[in-house]
């Protein structure tokens, strides 16, 4: 990357009274962030900018090709920066894409008349402090020690249902003259943006002496199903000190703090300062399918995945993308092509197919149930002008390069005769621009709400969009996705959209589910408003009880768990926590993640996550383990094994494994398009790696052959190190011990059973070979490395 990048943004007018040369914020107290496709376009504490002096000042670590705006938490009009090239900035504008590589400095500077640049330049070493951090003192306050995963400190654990008692409890040294317990309810809208809490409940504590130090306690019950936050507030010489969540981010997740062991601080000024610990309340009667959390899924992107009937290839010449042709590849095993990346392609993303449909994946049914698979999840198949088909086109009928609707009801039989169900994926949150419903291009009969580039109020689906006559420039006059033009936005209020949606008798959701899906995965769900989904679950499990209902979210998903709209997630948070983990990161740092949902997720749905590695969102799993250049065999290895261990991880803890097609042959590929590639069929001169296909085949047979390591009882570890993570599970009189290693050397382990394990003998579930404890009740393990070891009690 260049090493200053200069770019000019424009901002509001504001009086800038000069003091020492500092003049204030023209934004005032409003805080900046940098939010982009590296955060899932957040509003995080790790991308806020501090105001010093005179500018903002971010220090943050990013890498790879990125896109990426300033804006404030909540996309405000006048705080909303961006724009594609140096011509094109303006408040409000497109994204700004850069390649990165490390360690960055971001600087907002403002000039007197108002206008202002962004200058980022390579920043090495530790990043200073722009705001220094609170610092205590005082020995009784730091002697308070509160846990929210240690049943002395907080029971029940976890997540709970309404009215059900809910003790917290911390212990300090004496010396606290009051306690509180402080609770309130949290309001969490759209992608992050909106995160608020409500009017506070104060619980005064009450003191017990516990040997010579004090036990201050409180109770509390939740009356609805609602994310709640809690935190402590302690008087001590008059100083009011708050006892909060602890400091570490939560992968792509605004509010920091993975719970457990908190901190005490002073309190801060402001209350939205606090790190609030978080309390799931689910309702009561929340019930997921049975079969989810015995599923192992097989991701699958239709147009790369295989071509099983060549006389419904998309055309050039015939075909049409938009107001543009469409490219198809002869060659099945070419790249995705990249616009501007000199490949030969024209400058269109999304338009160039390789013929993937439903044949396609009919015709492999057998391959997929052999790797393990008894879950297909397919990214949209509905008719759409682009190979992605996220911009729906028409939501009840099959595009034509996929099949027919006769080809998916075909499709979910036959993969039913082999144990293996169907979850397609659609948005109900936008649709495509080139479609009958909107019609931009003119390339529908007339009756669109902007046929032809122009407002149709008459439309039948007017209501649907919303739209603004005023705008003078048509492409003002109604609102993408994000900005995104290609994507008008649904406005999800609409009764009409709602009752052909999901509210009809015949509606999208359920005409699919007549014709053999067995649940859905919702594309950008928190872009979708709560009360859309109560009403869309409500219809869904009427019309079908045991539907699995998957949302795709990336940051802690708990609200969308309460029993009121989804059943599970695409885990995310999972995703990084184990490639990361993989890739040789400190375990001590990275396993407070899978302990974080543990206890705010609902049992039943913690047991049925989506728990992927790779997607058609971001970088395989390969390229995050470090095969970044095709032809490093050596790096190719490596990762390789890495990616052994990241499937070991998946196989053996709780949710549904979740394998993207190629993964299991070795699919590499960096982000959008190049994680997209065709899966390489060996009769088409694809070279799938068997001896990884073996290797992830044993590894899901493990998983179905032991109901202990879907269905068993998962506590925090019994060893955590740096490399190594060591479990035990328990169904019934079954136990298993599962442990990691991301050590590139063998690491060995002594641990001391617990009273009901130490009479237990043990069986490697992949070698045989048996193990038992000593008369002390301790067993020594020894893991592979960038592997693990499963034993099974006998």
């Amino acid at each position: 990357m260049r090493h200053h990048l200069l770019i000019a943004l424009l901002l509001l007018s504001a009086g800038h009274a000069a003091a020492q040369n500092c003049k204030p914020s023209p934004l005032g107290e409003r805080e900046l962030f940098l939010r982009g496709t590296f955060n899932n376009w957040s509003a995080s504490d790790e991308h806020r900018f501090v105001y010093v002096c005179d500018r903002y000042e971010l220090y943050a670590k990013i890498s790879g090709e990125q896109s990426f705006k300033i804006a404030d938490e909540d996309w405000s009009g006048d705080a909303d920066f961006g724009g594609g090239s140096a011509a094109e900035l303006k408040l409000k504008g497109g994204a700004i894409s850069e390649r990165f590589a490390g360690g960055h400095k971001f600087q907002l500077l403002f000039s007197d008349a108002g206008a202002a640049r962004l200058q980022i330049s390579p920043f090495s070493g530790e990043a200073p402090q722009l705001v220094s951090a609170p610092t205590v003192a005082d020995p009784v306050a730091l002697s308070i020690r509160f846990d929210s995963r240690d049943s002395r400190d907080k029971s029940p654990f976890g997540a709970v249902t309404p009215n059900r008692p809910v003790r917290y409890s911390f212990q300090a040294q004496p010396g606290i003259e009051s306690a509180t317990l402080v609770v309130a309810k949290r309001r969490l809208e759209g992608n992050q943006e909106l995160l608020e809490y409500g009017e506070a409940t104060r619980l005064p504590m009450k003191a017990s002496k516990t040997g010579k130090a004090q036990r201050w306690s409180a109770e509390h019950s939740f009356a609805a199903p609602a994310i709640y936050g809690y935190h402590f507030e302690v008087q001590i010489k008059g100083q009011t000190f708050v006892y909060q969540n602890k400091r570490d981010p939560v992968f792509w997740t605004r509010e920091k703090g993975s719970m457990g062991l908190g901190l005490v601080d002073p309190l801060p000024e402001q209350s939205k300062r606090i790190r609030r610990y978080r309390q799931t309340v689910y309702a009561a009667d929340f019930k997921v399918p049975d079969w989810a959390r015995d599923a192992v899924f097989y991701n699958i992107f239709p147009e790369r995945f295989r071509n099983g009937d060549a006389d419904n290839d998309p055309r050039p010449g015939r075909d049409h993308y938009q107001d543009k042709d469409v490219e198809f590849h002869a060659n099945w095993l070419d790249k995705p092509y990249k616009p501007g990346s000199q490949d030969g392609s024209d400058e269109a993303f999304n338009n160039d197919f390789f013929g993937g449909d439903l044949a396609g994946i009919m015709s492999k049914l057998d391959y997929i149930k052999s790797l393990g698979a008894n879950a297909i999840y397919m990214t949209p198949i509905f008719r759409a002008a682009s190979n992605h088909k996220y911009d729906t086109a028409d939501y009840t009928q099959v595009d034509p390069a996929f099949g027919t609707n006769a080809d998916f009801k075909r499709l979910t039989v036959e993969a039913a005769k082999r144990g293996i169900r169907v979850i397609p994926d659609t948005s109900l949150n936008h649709v495509g621009s080139d479609s009958p419903y909107f019609n931009r291009f003119g390339n529908y009969p007339t009756g669109g709400a902007f046929d032809d580039g122009a407002l149709n109020p008459a439309s039948s689906y007017a209501s649907w969009f919303k739209l603004d006559p005023g705008q003078a420039k048509p492409e003002d006059q109604y609102q993408g996705w994000v900005g995104v033009k290609d994507l008008p936005e649904l406005d999800k209020g609409s009764s009409s959209f709602r009752a052909f949606a999901f509210g009809a008798p015949g509606s999208v959701m359920l005409q699919w589910l007549d014709l053999g899906a067995a649940g859905w995965r919702m594309d950008v769900a928190p872009w979708v408003p709560d009360d859309f989904w109560r009403e869309w679950r409500t219809a869904i499990k009427a019309h079908k009880p045991d539907a699995f209902l998957i949302a795709e979210t990336w940051f802690d998903a708990s609200k969308f768990l309460l029993g009121d709209s989804f059943d599970s997630s695409m885990n995310y948070i999972f995703r990084n926590t184990v490639l990361d983990y993989a890739a040789g990161g400190d375990a001590r740092k990275l396993y407070p993640h899978i302990e974080l949902m543990r206890e705010a997720y609902p049992p039943q749905a913690f047991f049925a996550m989506m728990n992927l590695l790779s997607s058609h969102d971001q970088a395989r799993a390969l390229h995050h383990l470090g095969w970044q250049v095709e032809a490093d065999r050596e790096a190719e290895a490596l990762a390789k094994q890495r990616l052994r261990l990241a499937s070991f991880m998946q196989m053996t803890l709780p949710g549904a494994p979740a394998i993207y097609y190629g993964d299991e042959v070795g699919v590499g590929g960096g982000e959008d398009p190049l994680n997209r590639a065709t899966y390489p069929w060996a009769d088409l001169g694809g070279q799938p790696d068997t001896a990884l296909l073996a290797d992830i085949k044993r590894l899901t047979q493990l998983r179905h052959q032991h109901k202990v390591l879907r269905h068993g009882s998962f506590n925090a570890p019994l060893h955590l190190d740096a490399h190594l993570i060591v479990l035990a599970r328990q169904d019934g009189k079954s136990w298993a011990l599962t442990a990691s290693n991301n050590s590139e050397k063998m690491q060995t382990v002594k641990l001391k059973l617990a009273p009901n394990m130490r009479g237990l003998r043990w069986r490697d579930a992949m070698t045989g070979r048996t193990l038992t404890a000593d008369r002390q009740g301790v067993v020594q393990i020894s893991v592979p490395p960038l592997f693990g070891r499963v034993l099974i009690s006998l």
